[in-house]
């Protein structure tokens, strides 16, 4: 059996050796499918394996009984008297499911089957049983199955910290060759570290007290790396500190990959990764937060829930104008504003801290009185904006165009009331050594800093420029001017005009000779001017 020790990236390059047992019947960007369900697998199979007798024990007392929900009893059965999470009450594990290999793909199943409804829910999100049936057909399941047993994941070798690298590092390989292929919506983990920096440095002296604890959602979490990044800030800077992550997402996989590392990672209490349509089906209705990230999909589409929004006196606490219905990013924004704590320092509420990425339609579309000016206007109004950061050019993977980070709170030191904050890191990047799909710069731990120092001081330079709220408000006037135009007679014009209706000569030669050929600048004028001639001609 392969021992962990603490060496994370060389336990991550042995579980991406998987690989070599997957090339045939998938493409590189689908090795995700099998090798993150199964590092789940072999992660719990592991954490379990010392409790592993007395939960099937407990399990078969309870079955069939007055209990109808088991799963807290056996959850802390496997815990050791504490409540670990998930359980699973199958007779199976990893080492006797190595011992039937011609019926791998129903007992590997069965044992699916046997865990709490949590992780139930995970693996029908990844889908995994159409993966099961496609390795045992290709006469791959034993292998792959085999292979994983090889590596001691026990939490005794593997700590939680540990474990969860090395899933983040396995997450990051596979989202960075998904993008290379397939342009999927994935953030660059520098550009996730600049947000946390953004967001969390302000508060360090908060964060680095004793006692301490942080609550941090990601309405759009996608993987979980933005919540993965927040945490480990935090915990770098105060080991004893209590972090809650809140994280929902309507795609199936990546919430499946997201809950996922919420559970390798140890999480207890009320930390959560929830699935579903953050903008209309709220999965933490009423709960406030201190910090808040997001990378909302760049132009997305509202279209299909219009209808419901629509019928809302109010989105989150906003009750103007909405934005136009082919990009709804601004709706996100929305949406984590109406999650801000107030600033109730009697109650120990000190607001919250908001970083968000977007491209420059949030920024710049709409004119006055549009549903995106409306929405700048109220923040600002209220003084939420804090600073925006210009990201350079080609630093996504699925798009080369520019991108802004947007720092909003409602709760601004002193110095920033009244003020916003504007920095420009357009040039500031190094080349990548290979292109990954669109891709082809990021941000070095020296540019983070940077920036990272440049927004705390707050101070007016080449890059960075301090203005007033006020600065951004302006009024759209529209100036009616009369309509101008230029009458003429041309003999060309004439002649081209009797061509096609030579019915009207008569009535043309009429007109050439009330009007004359000279220009005309007011028919009304040119009119008045006939009916003055016509009147003294009948005078004479």
């Amino acid at each position: 059996m392969k021992e962990a020790g603490n060496n994370f990236q060389e336990l991550a390059n042995f579980i991406w050796s998987v690989a070599d047992l997957l090339r045939g019947p998938y493409r590189p960007p689908q090795y995700e499918r099998v090798m993150l369900p199964m590092t789940v697998l072999r992660r719990f199979d592991c954490v379990l394996e010392a409790t592993k007798a007395e939960v099937v024990k407990r399990f078969h007392q309870l079955e069939g009984g007055k209990v109808r929900n088991i799963d807290p009893i056996l959850n802390k059965v496997a815990g050791g008297g504490e409540d670990l999470g998930f359980h699973n009450h199958s007779e199976l594990d990893f080492r006797r499911l190595k011992g039937d290999p011609d019926h791998m793909g129903r007992h590997l199943t069965r044992y699916m089957d046997g865990f709490s409804e949590n992780v139930r829910k995970i693996f029908e999100r990844f889908e995994f049983d159409k993966e099961i049936e496609k390795l045992e057909e290709a006469n791959r399941l034993y292998l792959v199955v085999a292979k994983f047993a090889e590596i001691d994941l026990h939490p005794g070798r593997v700590d939680n910290i540990t474990m969860g690298l090395i899933f983040e590092d396995l997450i990051r390989r596979f989202n960075e060759a998904a993008n290379e292929t397939a342009g999927d919506h994935f953030t660059p983990r520098e550009v996730i570290r600049l947000m946390v920096n953004l967001l969390l440095e302000p508060d360090s002296h908060m964060l680095t007290t004793e006692g301490v604890i942080a609550t941090v959602c990601d309405p759009a979490c996608g993987t979980g790396g933005m919540l993965s990044e927040a945490q480990n800030w935090i915990r770098q800077h105060n080991e004893g500190a209590r972090v809650l992550v809140y994280g929902q997402d309507y795609n199936p996989r990546s919430y499946a990959v997201a809950a996922s590392d919420l559970l390798i990672k140890g999480h207890k209490g009320n930390s959560r990764i929830e699935f579903g349509n953050t903008l209309t089906d709220d999965k933490f209705p009423g709960e406030r937060f201190d910090y808040l990230l997001a990378n909302p999909p760049f132009g997305v589409d509202w279209k299909a829930e219009q209808k419901e929004i629509s019928k809302r006196s109010s989105f989150r606490g906003y009750t103007g104008k909405l934005p136009r219905v082919n990009d709804g990013a601004l709706l996100f924004l929305l949406h984590m504003i109406g999650k801000f704590q107030p600033v109730l320092p009697a109650e120990r509420k000190h607001g919250s801290r908001c970083a968000i990425v977007f491209n420059g339609s949030p920024l710049f579309t709409g004119g006055a009185t549009s549903g995106e000016s409306e929405i700048r206007r109220w923040i600002i109004e209220k003084d939420w904006l804090e600073a925006i950061v210009a990201l350079p050019e080609q630093m996504f993977y699925n798009t080369g165009i520019g991108t802004f980070v947007w720092v909003v709170t409602n709760r601004k030191a002193a110095a920033r009331k009244g003020k916003i904050q504007l920095i420009d890191a357009r040039e500031r990047w190094a080349p990548m050594r290979r292109s990954l799909g669109d891709k082809r710069r990021y941000l070095t731990e020296a540019i983070i800093a940077e920036l990272t120092r440049e927004h705390g001081a707050f101070e007016a330079t080449d890059t960075c420029k301090i203005f007033d709220n006020a600065d951004f408000g302006y009024r759209r006037v529209t100036v009616e001017r009369p309509l101008r135009l230029r009458f003429q007679i041309t003999h060309e014009d004439r002649d081209r005009f009797l061509d096609a209706c030579p019915e009207f000569l008569d009535a043309v030669r009429t007109m050439e000779q009330v009007l004359g050929t000279e220009p005309h600048g007011d028919w009304n004028a040119a009119w008045a001017l006939r009916e003055q001639r016509e009147a003294l001609r009948r005078i004479q």
